[in-house]
């Protein structure tokens, strides 16, 4: 389920797959430096009504696609807290859109991130 290769952590594309079909093949192409999370966000807006793209507020959670390293701090590496999996909460205006083959990401710094949620 993790690739621990060069110390970055990515859900399996079968994961991706059954979690976030569109996004499962771009997943695979992007890869977090540092502390940096890849995140899928949830869409919870509701069915049936139509709104244009400037008055739809974005969710501020998401599914973690694949972490970063981590960060150094004095020449020593501090992993990143999150998972890949994770459900988290972050700022609603945090991190960088990104549209890779299709699929929408947001790149953000663990920082960024307020809380997991739990099941």
């Amino acid at each position: 389920m993790l690739d621990s290769s060069m110390g970055t952590r990515i859900v399996s594309a079968a994961v991706c797959v059954s979690l976030f079909a569109p996004a499962a093949a771009s997943a695979a192409t992007i890869r977090p430096l540092q502390d940096r999370v890849l995140i899928v966000r949830d869409d919870d807006r509701p069915r049936g009504i139509i709104l244009p793209d400037a008055a739809k507020e974005k969710p501020a959670r998401g599914l973690v696609i694949a972490v970063g390293p981590g960060r150094v701090d004095d020449g020593q590496r501090v992993p990143v807290d999150v998972r890949p999996g994770d459900r988290v909460l972050f700022g609603g205006y945090a991190g960088t859109e990104v549209r890779e083959d299709g699929a929408d990401f947001l790149i953000l710094r663990e920082d960024d991130i307020l809380a997991v949620l739990e099941d």
